[in-house]
């Protein structure tokens, strides 16, 4: 009789705990969905949400339409794309690395980025100034993104190659990613010292983060790469858990640590590299959202996973539709307020989030 009110009480805890996330997941979904009808809405014209509707299920081939689908819609998705890349990334490297600390950024894939757009502009010739522009323009963006995403993907060949001949053991990675950070630090430095006027103006125009940059073209190729990487981190998410309780427990359950940690580290820098190459530099998204949401939900990667990819997007569209209203009829860099916002964030999660992890 005992065993069997235990067994019910077990049941209604586990029917709870999974409804809380299930519940959580759904808000954050609906939220996305709401906040990306009003970032269409948004800007230098204002759309009510009946034209913006209307633009979108084609009743309305006027202005309405064409900033919809010209301008605005190609920004939201690649914002929406892009946070739950980057943070899907955050949340997979965590738990690999078992280090609260690891992301693409701290891996040094990111700054490897900045090298290459830098190493385009400088040794390329990739970089000009155009009076017709008004100002500083990258004067062929595909060398630029194209050698960002080389010299991102060298930093993780890199850090696979010293992690197979330290048996891929998570310090040895991430030590791995600190060094190369530094390392290509110091080569970004180099080349703004070479640098003329007009290139240096041009490395830091790539280097601000910015989606609104991206075509459906780029967005075509974004989400041709990192939708698979999403599915792959979610059919994974078990084995991931597993890991989570030691590697021996993983070998036990039939699991290669070492092999998973280095398909994990490849995949996640696959997106980073990808993504960074096309819309530069944007800082602490995949750091800062996989620790908001063990601290709302837990860190079981079943869960975990899929509300980092729905957090990240919720926060950079966030980030970027007030970047294009907060100083309109400026437009800044969403990859500046990210940064501006995520350094209290995680320090607010640090001080008040000690146990969660």
């Amino acid at each position: 009789m005992n065993s069997t009110v235990a067994d019910r009480d077990l049941v209604s805890e586990y029917r709870s705990y999974f409804a809380r996330k299930v519940i959580f997941l759904l808000a954050v979904l609906v939220l996305l969905l709401a906040l990306a009808l009003f970032s269409l809405g948004v800007g230098a014209v204002r759309l009510s949400v009946g034209e913006t509707v209307g633009a979108l299920l084609g009743a309305d081939s006027g202005i309405a339409s064409t900033i919809i689908w010209n301008i605005r819609l190609p920004r939201v998705l690649t914002a929406v794309l892009v946070g739950a890349g980057l943070a899907a990334a955050g949340a997979a490297l965590q738990s690999l690395l078992r280090n609260p600390l690891a992301s693409p950024y701290t891996l040094g894939i990111s700054h490897a980025a900045a090298f290459g757009a830098a190493f385009s502009v400088v040794i390329l010739g990739a970089g000009s100034s155009s009076a017709e522009a008004g100002g500083v323009i990258v004067n062929n963006p595909y060398i630029t993104t194209i050698s960002a995403f080389a010299w991102s993907m060298v930093t993780v060949i890199l850090i696979v190659l010293l992690g197979r001949l330290k048996n891929s053991s998570p310090v040895t990675l991430i030590l791995t990613g600190i060094a190369l950070g530094s390392l290509f630090t110091a080569g970004y430095t180099v080349m703004q010292y070479f640098a003329d006027q007009t290139e240096l103006s041009s490395i830091v125009f790539w280097t601000f983060g910015d989606v609104g940059r991206a075509t459906w073209t780029h967005l075509a190729l974004m989400s041709a790469v990192v939708l698979p990487a999403l599915i792959y981190f979610g059919y994974n998410g078990w084995r991931y858990r597993a890991m989570s309780s030691g590697d021996q427990t993983a070998k036990s359950l039939g699991i290669n640590p070492g092999r998973l940690r280095l398909e994990g580290t490849i995949v996640a820098g696959l997106i980073t590299s990808l993504l960074v190459s096309f819309v530069g530099i944007i800082g602490f998204v995949g750091l800062v959202v996989p620790h908001m949401i063990r601290r709302f939900i837990g860190g079981e990667e079943r869960y975990l996973l899929p509300a980092s990819c729905l957090l990240g997007g919720f926060l950079l569209l966030g980030s970027d539709t007030a970047a294009r209203t907060v100083a309109a009829p400026i437009v800044l860099p969403v990859g500046i307020l990210t940064s501006f916002l995520g350094v209290p964030l995680f320090i607010y999660l640090v001080i008040r989030g000690k146990g969660y992890w």
